[in-house]
C-alpha cells in the first residue's frame, strides 16, 4: 500500500539546498547580501548606499517622511496660497515666524528639505522597479523550474500508486494544470507548473503608479494656476492675467500657458429653502453663461453649478460665491450724473448681509465748483427685519425686502497716490464726513428707487430699482490631474493584486516503483504560507487521482467486501488537511 505524508519536519539547510531553482524566484525582490566591510572601498560603499536607497524599507521610510512633511503644509499658512494669512501670522508671532521662515515652513512644497525627500523617493522607486522588471520579464520568458529531488520535503505534498503508465500520468497532469491556467511543461520525470504571476505584475504596477503620481504631482505644482474673478450680471471675463481679482501660479507657469477663452454672465439664479430647520439653505445655485473657446470661437451657452464646472481645455471654471450688486446713481449739485454703476458688495453671513464702498473718483465738483471725490460706506440687506428688529442684519438670503444703508464722505480718496487700493475699502485719511442737521455723520436707509440728498446741495444718491447679482468664479488649471487619478487607480489595483493573488508552484512526478507499479508524487509550494496552496493541491490531486486507475498496495488483501473502494486503493491526502 502506498504511504501518504501530510507534513514533515522542517527541512535542514542541506535539504533546502536540494530545492535548487524549484524554490527560488517566487518573488522579484532583489536579494540583499551583507557587505564585506573590510574590502568595500569607494565603489563598494557607493554600491552599498545604492542598495540601501533602492530597498523597500527605505522607500517606505521616505514615503512616511513625505507624508509627515506635508502636515505643516496643511496646518501653517503657505505663501503660495494666502500671503495675507502669512503676513498676519508673522505679525502675531514674530519669533516663531522667523523660525518657520528659516525652516521653509511657509513654503513647504517648494522647500529644499521637502524637495530632497521627494527626489530621493523618486530615485528609490526607479532603482527598485528597473531590476525587478527585468527579472520579472526573464521569469515570463522562461519556464517553471523542474521538481526538486524529494517532493516530500515540501510543506504540501501527497502520493499514491496507479496502474497507469508514467507518460499517461504526465499527460493527464499537464492537461489538468493547463486547464487551470497554470504555465506547465514536462521537465525530466515530472510536470512543473506555476501560477500567480499577476501578483508580481501587480507589485510592479503599484510602484510604477507611485512614480506616475509623483510626476503628475510635481508637474501640477510647477505649471498650475488658480485665479478668482467676481463678475456682475451682464459683465464678462477674458482669461488674461489683468482680468483676475487675484491670481497665483506655479514657478514654471507663464502667461502663455493660460487657456484662451472668455465668458459673459447672463444671469445668476438662487433659490432657498423657505421653512423648516434648513431655512435659507440654497436649493438652486447656478450661473447661466455664454462662453467662447479661443479668440475666434463660436458663442455657446452653458450653466455652471456648484461642483459642476465649465471645462475648457485644461481649465475649469468653478462657481464659488455669490452676492448682490445694487445699482447706485450719484449726481452732483447741478443734477449731472457723475457715477452710475452696479456696486458688488461682499456678503458677511449666510443670509447675505453685505458691505462695501462706493467711490466717485472723477467728474464731481462740490457746490463751490472745486473738484472733489466722494465716498460712501454701503451696507445692504436683501431681507430687512424692520426697525423693530434693532439690527441691520438680513433675515433671509433672497431679495424679499432689500434695504441699503449709506453714509457719505467727501475729500481725497488717495486713488491718485499710486498705492494700490481695495475696491471694498475706503481710505478716510483725507476724507471728511457729510454732517446732518445734528452735526452727526450723514447716513440714511434707502429702499429701491429712493434717493438720498446730500447736505448743502452737494448732490444726491439714488438706489436703483434694478438690483443685480454677482457670481464669484475660480479658474483653475491643473495639468497632470488626469495622470494623478490614473496613477491612483492603478496603484489601488496593483496593491490589491499583490495582496490577494498567491504565487505558487505545483509538481507532479510519476515513476515506476520497485514492483513495477507507477508511483505518483504531487507537491505544491507558495511564496508565503497560505491555506490556499494545500487546498488547491488537494483539489488537483483528487481530480488527477480519478483520472488515473489506482493500483493495490503491496500489503492489501485480495478482496475487501466491507468497503466501497476497490481492493488495495487509497485516496490521496495532501498535507495540512487538504481534502480530496
Amino acid at each position: 500500500m502506498s504511504k501518504t505524508t501530510a507534513s514533515d519536519p522542517a527541512p535542514t539547510a542541506a535539504e533546502d539546498q536540494e530545492l535548487g531553482d524549484a524554490g527560488s524566484q517566487l518573488s522579484t525582490a532583489p536579494t540583499e547580501d551583507a557587505p564585506n566591510l573590510p574590502s568595500l572601498g569607494v565603489i563598494g560603499w557607493a554600491r552599498w548606499f545604492w542598495r540601501q536607497l533602492t530597498s523597500m524599507r527605505v522607500a517606505l521610510l521616505l514615503l512616511l517622511l513625505l507624508s509627515l512633511g506635508a502636515i505643516p503644509g496643511s496646518l501653517i499658512p503657505q505663501s503660495g496660497q494666502d500671503e495675507t494669512k502669512v503676513a498676519d501670522f508673522r505679525k502675531g508671532n514674530p519669533t516663531l515666524g522667523d523660525v518657520y521662515d528659516k525652516l521653509g515652513l511657509f513654503h513647504v512644497y517648494s522647500s529644499v528639505w521637502f524637495s530632497a525627500i521627494y527626489i530621493l523617493l523618486f530615485i528609490s522607486l526607479i532603482g527598485c522597479i528597473v531590476p525587478r522588471t527585468w527579472q520579472f520579464v526573464g521569469q515570463l520568458r522562461g519556464r517553471p523550474p523542474g521538481a526538486p529531488r524529494r517532493l516530500t520535503r515540501l510543506p504540501a505534498h501527497t502520493s499514491w500508486r496507479t496502474t497507469a503508465e508514467p507518460d499517461q500520468v504526465h499527460s493527464a497532469a499537464l492537461a489538468l494544470l493547463q486547464k487551470r491556467r497554470f504555465r506547465a511543461h514536462l521537465a525530466g520525470d515530472a510536470v512543473a507548473a506555476e501560477k500567480g504571476y499577476l501578483r508580481e505584475l501587480g507589485n510592479l504596477v503599484f510602484h510604477i503608479a507611485l512614480i506616475v503620481m509623483l510626476v503628475a504631482f510635481a508637474w501640477g505644482q510647477l505649471y498650475k494656476s488658480e485665479g478668482n474673478k467676481l463678475v456682475v450680471e451682464g459683465d464678462g471675463f477674458s482669461n488674461t492675467l489683468t482680468q483676475y481679482d487675484d491670481f497665483k501660479s506655479g514657478s514654471l507657469f507663464t502667461s502663455d500657458d493660460l487657456v484662451p477663452f472668455s465668458f459673459n454672465l447672463k444671469k445668476f439664479t438662487g433659490t432657498y429653502e423657505r421653512n423648516g430647520p434648513n431655512k435659507g439653505t440654497p436649493r438652486v445655485y447656478q450661473a447661466d453663461l455664454t462662453y467662447s473657446d479661443g479668440p475666434y470661437g463660436k458663442d455657446e451657452k452653458t450653466t455652471v453649478r456648484v461642483n459642476h464646472p465649465l471645462e475648457i481645455g485644461d481649465a475649469k471654471v468653478y462657481l464659488v460665491s455669490h452676492g448682490y450688486a445694487p445699482v447706485i446713481t450719484v449726481r452732483d449739485g447741478k443734477g449731472n450724473i457723475v457715477y452710475d454703476d452696479a456696486v458688488p458688495l461682499l456678503p458677511l453671513d449666510a443670509n447675505v448681509t453685505s458691505s462695501g464702498v462706493v467711490k466717485v473718483l472723477d467728474g464731481y465738483r462740490n457746490p463751490e465748483g472745486k473738484k472733489e471725490q466722494l465716498g460712501f460706506n454701503a451696507f445692504f440687506v436683501p431681507t430687512f427685519g424692520g426697525a423693530a428688529s434693532g439690527t441691520m442684519l438680513s433675515q433671509f438670503p433672497a431679495l424679499d425686502y432689500p434695504v441699503l444703508a449709506l453714509s457719505a464722505y467727501h475729500g481725497d480718496l488717495g486713488a491718485d497716490s499710486g498705492i494700490p487700493q481695495s475696491v471694498y475699502q475706503m481710505d478716510k485719511t483725507n476724507m471728511k464726513e457729510f454732517k446732518d442737521s445734528k452735526g452727526k455723520l450723514f447716513k440714511k436707509l434707502l429702499r429701491p428707487g429712493e434717493t438720498m440728498k446730500l447736505p448743502n446741495g452737494a448732490g444726491s444718491v439714488t438706489f436703483g430699482k434694478d438690483i443685480k447679482e454677482w457670481a464669484g468664479f475660480q479658474v483653475v488649471q491643473e495639468p497632470g490631474g488626469g495622470w494623478a487619478l490614473a496613477g491612483a487607480l492603478a496603484a489601488i489595483g496593483g496593491l490589491a493584486a499583490s495582496l490577494f493573488i498567491q504565487r505558487r508552484r505545483v509538481w507532479v512526478r510519476a515513476v515506476k516503483g520497485a514492483d513495477g507499479v507507477t508511483v505518483v508524487e504531487m507537491a505544491g509550494l507558495g511564496r508565503s504560507e497560505s491555506a490556499k496552496v494545500p487546498e488547491e493541491l488537494g483539489e488537483l490531486a483528487g481530480i488527477l487521482y480519478d483520472e488515473t486507475p489506482p493500483a493495490p498496495g503491496p500489503d492489501d488483501p485480495a478482496d475487501s467486501p466491507d468497503t466501497d473502494q476497490e481492493p488495495g486503493t487509497e485516496t490521496p491526502v495532501p498535507a495540512e488537511g487538504a481534502e480530496k
